[in-house]
This record gives structure tokens, sequence and C-alpha cells, in this order.
């Protein structure tokens, strides 16, 4: 979908438009939202960041997803100036009149946006052009959604002027109902809800979303988090914190010992500096047994690492490689397809 397209839809009499999720997770599944809620979303935002009318908002992501839908709402709802290029792995790059994959850059056209938002992908190539890399500073308020933010990146960010954030949302909440701050003293590992947002746990660990003005029912999630304790949130409407463990689909139950998938990928992340994911297959004496699928060839050597770095029971019974870790159109890891890969396969 582009742009014309999505305002043709948004400006018709339907009060509903329809969205795609992003199939980290399996299949992406199509879903009815209101125009209203989408209104409502793009307002909390707006008002949370301080935006205001004239202000240019940069549109650099595919409009057949939520991120890049709530990207021209906010332009609508708040009357922002939107600056709409090729959704790339460099989006900054038309911006200042380069074409991606070539080396000529040509004056800055159209300075930085006030806003703009990334997947982690468009950051990261960003930061590995010099040129970018300043215009990318120069953003007012960027917020980077759709995948995890490695500790490199984080690093790189926390010296920028205007502030950095990431962001905790999904297709059902119409992007995101949370954010943490990446840079600056207010950095932190901990996501703090939006005005309107009250979030609690289920019995088994996952985060529970009760947001009316942007989802009509409570959302049960997958993700498993921790909450930050705050007196009188319920009658006080205070702004709660939380932090994301990981998914309940990612735990690998092996010999009776559950294990976290993305707990083990961040303590390796730092150390693999080649795309890596792990998961897990059928084992018939464990269950099911941890496995590290990665681009890189030196397998021995990411043995040795984790056999050095992971607590016994963490440490993947099998490596293997592969030419290409799949992901989702939103950068995110595939997982299912992931898995799919290692299942029965020879290591």
């Amino acid at each position: 979908m582009n742009l014309e397209e999505f305002l043709e839809e948004w400006h018709r009499d339907d009060p509903r438009v329809l969205v795609h999720t992003s199939g980290s997770t399996g299949k992406p599944k199509p879903l009815w939202v209101e125009k209203e809620r989408m209104l409502a979303s793009a307002r909390i935002t707006c008002d949370f960041l301080g935006l205001q009318p004239g202000d240019t908002a940069l549109l650099c992501m595919s409009l057949d997803y939520i991120a890049g839908k709530m990207m021209v709402v906010r332009a609508i709802e708040r009357q922002l100036r939107l600056v709409a290029v090729e959704p790339s792995g460099h989006p900054l790059a038309t911006l200042l009149g380069r074409q991606e994959g070539t080396d000529k850059t040509d004056v800055n056209l159209m300075g930085a946006p006030t806003f703009a938002a990334m997947v982690p992908m468009q950051v990261y190539n960003s930061l590995q052009v010099d040129e970018e890399r300043e215009l990318l500073r120069q953003i007012r308020h960027l917020i980077i959604g759709g995948g995890a933010i490695d500790d490199d990146m984080a690093r790189q960010l926390h010296d920028f002027p205007h502030a950095v954030w990431s962001t905790y949302g999904m297709t059902e909440t119409l992007s995101h109902i949370a954010l943490r701050r990446l840079n600056g003293p207010e950095a932190s590992e901990w996501y703090t809800t939006l005005p309107g947002v009250c979030i609690s746990t289920d019995d088994e660990g996952c985060l529970v979303i009760d947001a009316p003005k942007v989802c009509p029912s409570q959302l049960h999630t997958n993700d498993i988090a921790e909450i930050r304790a705050t007196d009188n949130v319920s009658t006080t409407g205070a702004p709660q914190q939380f932090r994301i463990i990981g998914r309940r689909d990612n735990v690998v139950c092996s010999g009776g010992i559950k294990i976290q998938a993305e707990e083990v990928e961040r303590l390796l992340a730092p150390h693999i500096h080649k795309p890596f994911a792990i998961t897990k297959r059928k084992d018939a004496k464990l269950g099911e047994a941890l496995v590290l699928l990665t681009e890189a060839d030196n397998l021995d050597d990411i043995k040795t690492l984790c056999a050095k770095l992971l607590p016994r029971y963490w440490q993947p019974r099998h490596f293997q490689h592969t030419d290409h870790l799949p992901t989702t159109a939103t950068g995110k890891l595939a997982r299912k397809k992931i898995e799919r890969m290692v299942d029965n396969a020879k290591s």
C-alpha cells in the first residue's frame, strides 16, 4: 500500500481500517480497527512528545503495517507536515539527496524531521554512515520499535542530544502503549505506560493491557513481564513501569528446566557479531533441546563462547549455520520459521 491508497481508505465513510499483524510468531493475520481509536492513539503520542502543528514527521515504514499507518494518522491528527520516503534500510539517504547503495551525497535537501519512527535495522544502518548518523542525531523525537535494541546500539544512542525512545506495543494496541528512554540521564530498561493505559500480569506472568481508548477489550499478551511496584496506581492513574522478560512462546522446557530464549540471546548478543537466534527442537531425552542458529561460520568458537558465558543448563545442545536468518517484513525474527528450520535437523 502507498500513501495515496491509505489516504483514500482513511477518507472513506467506513469507520474502520484494515491492518495486518507483523507475523513474528506466525502467519500475519488481518484485523479491522476503528479510525476513532487510531486518532485517540495518535493524540496520546503527540501530547506525550509535545508535537505541534507544523512539525515535520518522517514516514519511512511500510503502510502495510500499523506502525506506518499510525505515522500518517499522527500527521492528520496533529497537522504535522508529513515527509514520506520509500521504505528502505537507509531511510535518511533520501533526505540527504543520496540514493541508497551509492557514495554520492549532495547537500542536505530537507533537514532533520522533528519526529521519526524507525525499526532497529534502519537505525543500525543509519549509524554506519557519517552523514546519516549526524542527521539521525538532529531528530528531536526518535521512536524505535518492531524489534529488540541490542546493547551496542543503545550505547551508540546514549549520548544523542534529543529524545530517543524504545516503544512497546502491537497491532492490537494501535502501535505503542508504553515508551522507555534510551539516552540521557532518563535512560532505563523499564517502559513507562502512556496516559490512559493500565497494566497487570496474569497467572502465567504475562502482561495484561487495559487501554480502553485504543483497544476495546482487555488484551492478554504472550509477553512475560515484571511490573515495578507503584502505590495507588488504580486510584491515581499514575503511569506504571514494566520490563519484558521474553515471550511465553519462546520458553524452552529442556529436561524440566524452563529457559527463556530472549534471556539467552541477551547474554550472547554483545559477543556474537553475526545475526543469530536461540530456538528449540524436539529431543527424545530432554523433550526440547536448545538450538543456536546463526549466520556465523565459526560454530566451534561460538560453542566455546557459550560454555564460558552461559549457565550449564542454558547452553545450546545444537549449533547450526544458515546463510540467512529469516525475519518478518518489520525486521523481527520470524520465530516460527526459525523453529521449523531446526526441528529434527541434524546438527
